[in-house]
């Protein structure tokens, strides 16, 4: 959890030993100022594996014998992957670390020497430098079940997209040689996959009856009942097909292998997304969640692998800042800029936001009437695009207030807090 900046200051006194460190993939650096900012130990190099660890931490405790230190605040800022090993090991061994903004680096990397110049050695003292001003956050470091979501849903979003480059890979297939398949299937299910499974080319389908095409189809798993009017519209699009001719032999080879790589992945997709349910279904928070009409199974672990435990945030306004929702606005004197979200945040809790919320303003009624009167009121009414971003600051104060204090949605409850809104405005 963050704390005000006046909280985080306090965190730095004179027995501080303040440590920034430039991550990077194979070496980081470090510098040891106190907390006035003096340089108490220039950048060295870390090198990334035991050794280098260990070494840092040895080093870390001559500095504070040598100038009687009874605190370490080690910070970095996050780059990429690769500060996870090293704040493992300072986890281990007892010592607090924070993270510091990349952005922040770069723009404050000018006030030492009013110069361009980066490089980690110098950014390692901006780094150490920021946390003495208390402009620093602290991490989550996740455990248990917390970890294991995290890393699933990464892995599954990974699945995913790996799966829609395997779809593009078949589209642009199709478009060379059965570019009149997308005039019969429109969309890609069972039958569109078993057809490219028996008879992917015209030349398969051209001397063939509809009905000698259904027994076909019926040969592949899970494809019980081809639909006939569908098979019709193939043979009649395939006997004027403008697909190419030439190469035919490697071409039914790639589309087998499309295909097989597309049913393994989704075998793999299906089996993650059971065992991510199941482990979601072991913290308190789940049945909460499971409660509001509209959230499903997926949104659940993908809310709780973006946020974890939300019983464990003081305030909704955290969550809501996590996910990039905070206001932002640009106004000089008299003039007033218009009002955006910061996207400040977690890219794909944002976006897991305003993908959960259509569905709830179609069928949540509850949220269906809220929408409606945001876009409909008299006074500033909002833009559907807004009451989105609105509505999806309200789901998660809902949400936190439902984990918050261990109770199921009650959607007439919220309906009277509606009614009392109205009555109010």
């Amino acid at each position: 959890m963050n704390f005000n900046t006046n909280e985080k200051i306090n965190q730095v006194s004179e027995n501080t030993l303040v440590i920034g460190i430039d991550i990077a993939k194979h070496k980081h650096y470090a510098c040891a100022i106190d907390d006035r900012g003096r340089v108490l130990q220039k950048s060295f190099p870390i090198v990334q594996s035991r050794i280098g660890f260990e070494y840092l931490y040895e080093r870390l405790m001559a500095l504070k014998a040598t100038y009687d230190k009874h605190e370490i605040l080690v910070g970095f800022e996050p780059t990429g992957h690769y500060w996870m090993n090293l704040a493992a090991f300072l986890t281990n061994y007892g010592i607090p670390f924070v993270m510091v903004n990349p952005m922040h680096v770069n723009r404050s990397k000018e006030l030492d020497d009013n110069l361009q110049t980066k490089n980690d050695q110098k950014d390692a003292l901006v780094i150490a430098r920021l946390m003495r001003d208390g402009r620093f956050s602290y991490p989550r470091h996740l455990e248990g079940i917390e970890a294991e979501l995290r890393n699933g849903a990464t892995l599954r979003s990974k699945i995913q997209e790996d799966l829609n480059a395997l779809q593009n890979r078949i589209i642009r297939w199709l478009d060379r040689f059965f570019p009149e398949f997308t005039q019969v299937f429109k969309s890609f299910g069972k039958m569109a996959y078993a057809v490219l499974e028996m008879t992917p080319l015209p030349t398969d389908i051209v001397g063939k009856s509809p009905e000698e095409l259904l027994f076909l189809y019926r040969q592949v798993d899970g494809m019980k009942c081809p639909q006939l009017p569908k098979a019709k519209q193939l043979v009649k699009v395939a006997e004027s097909s403008i697909g190419l001719t030439e190469g035919l032999v490697m071409a039914k080879f790639e589309i087998a292998t499309l295909l097989s790589q597309h049913k393994m992945m989704q075998a793999q997709l299906e089996e993650l997304t059971a065992q991510l349910v199941e482990q979601a279904k072991q913290m308190t928070e789940y049945e909460y969640l499971a409660s509001v009409p509209g959230i499903g199974d997926v949104t659940i672990v993908d809310l709780l692998s973006e946020v974890g435990s939300l019983a464990q945030y003081t305030h909704p306004r955290q969550l809501i800042k996590l996910a990039g929702l905070t206001l932002r606005e640009n106004s000089s004197g008299q003039q007033k800029g218009q009002k955006r979200i910061s996207k400040r945040g977690r890219r794909k809790l944002r976006a897991l936001l305003f993908r959960v919320m259509m569905p709830l303003i179609l069928h949540n009624p509850a949220f269906k009437q809220l929408h409606e009167y945001y876009t409909t009121r008299t006074i500033n009414p909002l833009r559907k695009k807004q009451s989105i971003v609105v509505l999806c600051g309200k789901l998660l104060k809902i949400l936190h207030a439902l984990c918050k204090k261990k109770t199921m949605f009650n959607e007439h409850q919220m309906m009277t807090d509606f009614a009392s809104l109205q009555t109010a405005a």
